[in-house]
């Protein structure tokens, strides 16, 4: 998937944290659209509206707010947290036509989220849940980085964790991530793949070895729940080898951590890499976050400078290439398959949607 150029529209996706989002306006360009975000000062829910002033397509993130309402930075044309606009300068009539797009957002498990689409088709019920982001119990350290490739091949290495051996190595790589089989279930219909690697034996790497204080080898499970378009979960769970999980899947001598991504779409060829560690286990240790949250950044960094790189490659290939897949690209292949059909139903009427 290495150039997607059209997006799934009618869909959620995330535009921020919520810590991201407060009285200070904020820009992000999703699926293409320029947005603008702030908490509303009246009840604290956040607000998303075109970031472009109707009158000469000044960014309203540069602008200022005045209570609920954006004051735009060139020439003071006002707007409410509806889009409509309230005041221009000079006159006292307000053309009909003046009005930016709002757009329903959801504050949701410490993510906002926005959807791009027909706002008709918005259903919050629809959102993939992370509660460990914010439940009571989880410690998260989180982060963003911009890539400049297309989310397509994000979600293409998050799907293959087999990377972790060669490009995360001294990291989160051990020899047996690339060496074990993984087992793929797709629900179509619902847009999940599912992604699981069973390690009875493994290395423990660095990542967990100086978090965790294991000594010697480790049984390492990696579940993966890939929601289309934007939400991926990785169920990381690891004990010393010899311990065996309680049968609720609970283990009192294991480390349960949950990695959650978001992958939204920026533009064509950018996409934004939204990354979460969340652990319940150490949860007062300071130097244990901190750790985790310098090492998992080393580790996302590695992804942003390959998948740029990538991109460029990709960029002067021969119109026509071959590209070869094998066993571990199955979970990929079937993400390809659910975004081209996402893709394509958002493409429809409206009516043939529903």
């Amino acid at each position: 998937m290495p150039h997607v150029t059209a997006f799934a529209r009618n869909q959620w996706y995330v535009a921020a944290y919520s810590e991201e989002v407060g009285r200070e306006l904020l820009g992000r360009t999703i699926l293409g659209e320029p947005l603008v975000f702030y908490r509303a000062e009246q009840d604290g829910t956040p607000v998303a509206l075109h970031d472009r002033c109707v009158h000469r397509r000044y960014p309203l993130s540069e602008s200022g707010l005045d209570g609920d309402r954006i004051v735009c930075g060139y020439h003071g044309f006002t707007y409410d947290r509806t889009g409509a606009c309230v005041y221009v300068p000079g006159q006292k009539r307000v053309p009909r036509t003046a009005r930016v797009a709002s757009y329903p957002v959801v504050e949701q498990d410490a993510l906002v989220w926005v959807w791009i689409g027909d706002p008709a088709l918005a259903d919050p019920q629809t959102i993939p849940r992370a509660r460990h982001l914010d439940a009571p119990g989880w410690v998260t350290v989180r982060g963003m980085e911009p890539i400049d490739a297309d989310y397509g091949l994000l979600v293409d290495n998050l799907l293959d964790l087999s990377h972790e051996t060669y490009l995360h190595g001294g990291y989160i790589g051990t020899p047996e991530v690339a060496e074990t089989p993984i087992t793929t279930e797709v629900d179509e219909g619902a847009g999940v793949v599912r992604v699981s690697r069973r390690m009875d034996d493994a290395e423990c790497p660095p990542f967990y070895a100086r978090s965790t204080g294991i000594q010697g080898r480790i049984t390492r499970w990696q579940d993966i729940e890939y929601h289309a378009p934007c939400l991926y979960l990785l169920h990381s769970r690891i004990a010393p080898v010899g311990v065996v999980p309680e049968p609720d899947g609970s283990d009192p001598n294991g480390f349960h951590t949950e990695i959650t991504y978001a992958i939204t779409p920026s533009s064509d060829g950018k996409v934004y890499d939204f990354w979460a560690v969340s652990r319940d286990w150490a949860t007062d240790d300071d130097e244990v976050t901190a750790f985790l949250r310098g090492n998992n950044h080393t580790v996302v960094m590695q992804d942003v400078t390959a998948l740029n790189l990538l991109q460029r490659t990709l960029g002067t290939e021969r119109t026509g290439y071959q590209e070869l897949s094998i066993n571990i690209d199955t979970g990929g292949l079937a993400a390809r398959r659910i975004l081209t059909r996402l893709v394509e139903e958002g493409a429809k009427p409206v009516e043939q949607v529903r």
